[in-house]
């Protein structure tokens, strides 16, 4: 895991893209059944809603602008994780390697973001009280 402190928004955002392509390389091995077929369009949509919001929150037209996006991408990949907490529980994929790699990835992306959001807001207070 990268520190925070080292963590620049390109390497973010490296990251959210490769764990949407991870999002997407789980979903492609998920069977063409009932549940298979409705995880596989919301984990995609969420899974990679994350870094396409991501890239908008880099252009955000105010500070409340991108502490709003980013808690739209905080919650994308909580709803990510929780889809694939479901395929594993289901026992929708032979092999877990995945499934377990994106828990990790997600639970760190997760982790990454509720600082920055903090981090954000206490930047906006701060921002408030000095004028």
């Amino acid at each position: 895991m990268i520190l925070f402190e080292k963590m620049d928004s390109k390497v973010l955002e490296e990251r959210l893209i490769q764990f949407s392509v991870l999002v997407i390389e789980i979903a492609n091995q998920l069977p063409n059944t009932k549940a298979g077929t409705l995880l596989t369009g919301q984990m995609i949509r969420s899974g990679t809603s994350s870094a396409l919001n991501y890239g908008e929150a880099q252009s955000a037209e105010s500070r409340k602008d991108f502490i709003h996006i980013i808690k739209i991408v905080l919650k994308e990949l909580r709803e990510t994780l929780i889809c694939i907490k479901i395929i594993e529980r289901a026992k929708l994929l032979k092999s877990n390697e995945y499934l377990n790699k994106a828990i990790l990835e997600s639970n760190e992306l997760i982790s990454i973001f509720v600082k920055s959001v903090e981090t954000a807001e206490r930047n906006l207070k701060s921002k408030i009280v000095d004028r």
